[in-house]
């Protein structure tokens, strides 16, 4: 019998889990209740319309993301919610979403093919939920996922509830990479991944107070930067605290080694009385923490997963907010 967990191994070996999250344009996000087999639009509920969909969609090499999600009211009620998360230019605090009510998954299809062609679908509606966290708890794409992610939506659930956090909404949603750092979440609109989630961190990252150290262990990056640039952004986020959140942003690689062991990155940032920074840095693969391991529950082969460190860090362009009388 197999007893290996993948995210157990992870934190016995000290992971360090930042610049896992990924970096997609645009997450479609569907409603569909479990159970969701290890090909999830391979799903029992799932229209084969939806699934021939998913499937050109990925075949053009387009970043969209699909995703299913569900709620304990999935199963009870007779529509379907389609989340669809764009990423925006140039710099931004994230994603701007979407919401559609949809008579049933029949139709979510022919709406989403409307909106990937450019045009406006019916069904769109106006809510006050201002935050959407997904939790994986796709157990039957790596058994962590259900082993940490089914007890961890329960928790954060009540914790959501208890904190009276009407305009947050939490959701189960199928595998959206990092399993062995289960369990694992995104925070939309931002995008913000965390992974290895207890219920300290996850009450800070809710309420955006507390300790900012947590985030050292349980952030993975935030999704609207490359992952090198996601390191960068920690760094900066242990520096400048909570606040961070409240700022809009974006990075880039400026240049990468041959060999990926070193690159140059630059963050640029704007704060909420429109001062505006540039950050630049050294990122250089980091020997200590690049580890050889198991990435899944499932497989047999090890992969070198590259970890990078912040060398140096510098200040390249500064603008003061200037305020006319």
């Amino acid at each position: 019998m197999n007893t290996f967990f993948c995210s157990d191994y992870s934190r016995q070996i000290g992971e360090d889990i930042i610049g896992s999250a990924t970096n997609y344009q645009t997450y479609i996000l569907i409603e569909c209740p479990p159970p969701w087999i290890s090909e999830a639009f391979n799903s029992k509920w799932v229209p084969d319309n939806l699934r021939i969909l998913v499937e050109e969609v990925k075949q053009t090499k387009k970043p969209i993301r699909f995703l299913l999600i569900a709620n304990d009211e999935s199963h009870r009620i007779n529509q379907t919610t389609v989340l669809i998360y764009q990423k925006q230019e140039c710099l931004s605090q994230g994603y701007r979403k979407q919401e559609f009510k949809i008579p049933n998954i029949e139709q979510v299809a022919g709406i989403i093919r409307k909106w990937l062609a450019g045009g406006h679908p019916d069904y769109e509606i106006e809510t006050d939920i201002s935050r959407d966290i997904l939790i994986c708890t796709h157990g039957n794409h790596d058994k962590c996922c259900a082993r940490y992610g089914n007890p961890f939506y329960f928790y954060a659930s009540k914790t959501i509830e208890d904190l009276h956090l009407d305009h947050v909404r939490i959701w189960r949603s199928t595998h959206f990479g990092g399993h062995r750092f289960a369990p694992t979440a995104i925070d939309f609109p931002e995008a913000r991944y965390y992974g290895a989630l207890d219920q300290d961190s996850f009450r800070a990252i809710l309420t955006r107070s507390g300790d900012i150290q947590y985030l050292n262990r349980v952030y993975r990056g935030w999704g609207i930067l490359p992952p090198p640039i996601q390191i960068l952004e920690r760094e900066l986020i242990l520096r400048l605290g909570w606040d961070w959140f409240n700022y809009q942003a974006a990075g880039k690689i400026l240049e990468q080694s041959l060999d990926n062991n070193t690159i140059l990155g630059e963050l640029s940032f704007e704060d909420p009385s429109g001062c505006f920074y540039s950050y630049q840095a050294k990122l250089v693969k980091d020997i200590a923490k690049t580890q050889s391991l198991k990435s899944s529950c499932n497989t047999t082969q090890e992969t070198v997963v590259v970890k990078y460190a912040v060398a140096n860090l510098w200040l390249t362009a500064r603008k003061v907010a200037t305020y006319s009388a």
